[in-house]
């Protein structure tokens, strides 16, 4: 199958939609935008690789992922969205040491994070594109999500039958930490990793 190059075009945030993000990847040498929704915490980590100029005072996670596999000379040379299923982005993180590669799975939200800050290129399958990508043709400035895009994407983030979106706006702060728990367990279990790190996050908070 051909790998297709993507570009970040930006994140837009939910006017509607509490705590939800839409990161917008576009086909290089294309029209058509990849949308992916995203948490919080992985939207500001990427926004600030994205932003130069931002340092944060202490390496967020994916800083120290970096600073981690700098140390022991690991790179990452590039990542690959390689599957969606039920609306569920999956990814790969190529990696190489000593000229060894290895393939790494990773939710994509942290893989495109990491890609930013190994300056790694971003790549999918076309028929993962033809499946998901948005064709918008739209006269905007390239580094601007347009109105046009931005409804489309708004119905995206809002649509109910997407389990990414469920993932990130399903209200855990009614549960208990003891329930919470047990909820992290089952999802590691059932490997579901997207609901397992929104559950994480929720522990964390409560910490």
């Amino acid at each position: 199958m051909s790998l297709v190059r993507l570009d970040i075009k930006g994140i837009s945030y939910s006017q509607t939609q509490n705590g939800a993000y839409a990161l917008i990847l576009s086909e290089e040498g294309g029209e058509r935008k990849l949308p992916i929704v995203i948490g919080a915490f992985e939207a500001q980590s990427i926004a600030i690789a994205l932003e130069k100029e931002i340092k944060p005072p202490r390496p967020l996670t994916h800083d120290l992922f970096k600073n981690f596999a700098d140390r022991f000379a690991i790179v990452v040379k590039q990542v690959i969205i390689h599957k969606l299923v039920d609306g569920v982005f999956y990814s790969s993180i190529i990696c190489e040491r000593d000229q060894l590669e290895e393939i790494i799975d990773a939710r994509t939200s942290d893989a495109i994070a990491l890609a930013l800050r190994f300056k790694a290129p971003i790549f999918t399958y076309k028929a993962i594109l033809d499946q998901a990508g948005i064709y918008l043709k739209t006269p905007t400035n390239e580094d601007e999500i347009s109105e046009e895009e931005e409804a489309v994407i708004e119905e995206l983030i809002s649509g109910e039958d997407r389990e990414t979106v469920k993932i990130v706006l399903e209200d855990f702060s009614k549960f208990s930490l003891n329930e919470l728990n047990q909820m992290l367990d089952e999802a590691v279990a059932n490997e579901d990793y997207e609901k397992a790190a929104a559950l994480r996050d929720e522990i964390s908070k409560r910490s």
